[in-house]
């Protein structure tokens, strides 16, 4: 990624190696998260999906390691910002408090200050 993108981002990317179910208004499809932040998700993109730019999807990721579980779990509701031959991007429209909370944590025990997760919460209004 280009020096310029890095310093432009506003929100610190988790990387978070984890299976994910993606479901399409076409299909559902399983891919792998590469990272997480509070803005959004980049997936590996898995065979057969061919995302339009703004199309609405939700994806669903286990925190126990299964992609859709009854364990704790992130689902949010996001629509395609970027696409690559092997990645796809998703920014996030709309997460849930239980699933918010789950990322709030995830991201302040990997950025372990919470002034740069207050500032990151902060963007997000």
């Amino acid at each position: 990624m280009a020096k310029d993108n890095q310093e432009r981002r506003r929100f610190h990317r988790l990387s978070f190696d984890a299976p994910a179910q993606v479901v399409t208004p076409r299909a559902l499809h399983r891919a792998t998260v590469v990272d997480l932040s509070l803005n959004g998700v980049l997936l590996r993109r898995p065979e057969g999906w061919h995302p339009a730019p703004g199309e609405g999807a939700i994806v669903e990721l286990g925190l126990d390691g299964a992609a859709a579980s009854d364990g704790p779990r992130i689902r949010l509701h996001g629509e395609v910002a970027h696409i690559e031959p092997e990645v796809v991007g998703l920014r996030c429209r709309h997460i849930d408090l239980e699933s918010l909370a789950h990322l709030r944590r995830l991201i302040e025990l990997n950025l372990g200050d919470p002034a740069l997760l207050e500032r990151e919460l902060s963007a997000l209004g």
